[in-house]
């Protein structure tokens, strides 16, 4: 693996908000670094290999892959990246959408599901991140969309408990209900894994789709053994006119990660935080900035008490 080493001084500034940075760049090996993992997706143009000697060279120990870039190069070559790197992978994203009504479509669907609990397994990822799916085109029929998503899961538990694979079922904010995500609040997710073995089913909490919850804090504590996956990032305003790209840097928006991160380990969550960030000036950075920031940001803004 080649590249830029890691760098242990301030650069001049934040990417994207252009301010100055406010604390070091953690430097590999920091104990700070333990838990933090890098989503694929917050560094959209590296490729898996790219990604993974990113997450070494800034030492991360962990990183949420997705399926795609997965695919360009293979399961097993993947897999043998991050193993040879000494990495966890934290999350493979994404499974889901299992909310089509036409039984040609259902069907395609839950192969596909199948497909990813494959691949989660080959990767030995932590779980696999279930975007559950939005409205058929043209349907308005939120009740019969949750009930078939909520068929989905049950028909892919014992297939992905054979394989020894974790669903994790991610609510998303409700401005992605409709094509993105029928489930809304952590709440309604806890209601579905419920019903299944905390081990076969479990929840991710990401700070984007829960910190509005008034109730986010209850339904954390309710999830003791059920948080599959912790992921960080901000909620910034005014909203671009994409709002999946929405997504900002830990310290450019309103949420208060610090009060979420003590939530998720009181209920005994132990495992990686996982920054995903979807942000078109993120992307557009160089993508060793990105990481040196959100290391930064981590530690200054998720970590203090």
């Amino acid at each position: 693996m080649t590249g830029r080493p890691a760098r242990s001084t301030v650069p001049a500034v934040d990417v994207p908000s252009g301010r100055p940075a406010e604390v070091p760049t953690p430097a590999p090996g920091d104990a700070r670094l333990t838990r933090l993992s890098l989503n694929q997706k917050t560094t959209e143009r590296w490729s898996v290999a790219e990604a993974v000697a990113g997450c070494v060279r800034a030492g991360l120990p962990a990183i949420g892959l997705w399926r795609e870039p997965v695919r360009q190069i293979g399961v097993p070559a993947a897999a043998r990246l991050v193993a040879d790197a000494g990495l966890r992978v934290s999350s493979l994203c994404r499974g889901g959408f299992l909310t089509a009504a036409d039984p040609v479509l259902r069907r395609r669907a839950l192969d596909d599901n199948r497909r990813a609990v494959d691949e989660a397994a080959e990767l030995a990822a932590a779980c696999l991140v279930m975007v559950v799916g939005g409205l058929p085109e043209g349907s308005r029929d939120l009740a019969g969309a949750r009930h078939r998503m909520a068929e989905g899961i049950a028909e892919l538990v014992p297939y992905a408990a054979e394989r020894g694979v974790r669903l994790a079922l991610e609510p998303m904010h409700p401005i992605f209900c409709a094509d993105r995500g029928v489930l809304s609040t952590l709440g309604q997710a806890l209601d579905l894994a419920e019903r299944f073995p905390a081990e076969r089913v479990g929840v991710v909490v990401d700070t984007f789709h829960v910190w509005w919850d008034p109730d986010v804090l209850g339904q954390i504590d309710r999830a003791r053994g059920r948080i599959a996956g912790f992921q960080v990032c901000d909620w910034i305003t005014p909203l671009p006119p994409d709002a999946l790209l929405s997504r900002g840097m830990m310290g450019d928006g309103h949420i208060d990660f610090p009060l979420l991160r003590r939530a998720v380990e009181r209920a005994g969550y132990t495992g990686d935080v996982e920054v995903e960030i979807f942000n078109a000036d993120v992307w557009a950075a160089d993508p060793d900035d990105v990481v040196s920031t959100l290391a930064r940001r981590y530690v200054t803004h998720v970590l203090p008490d």
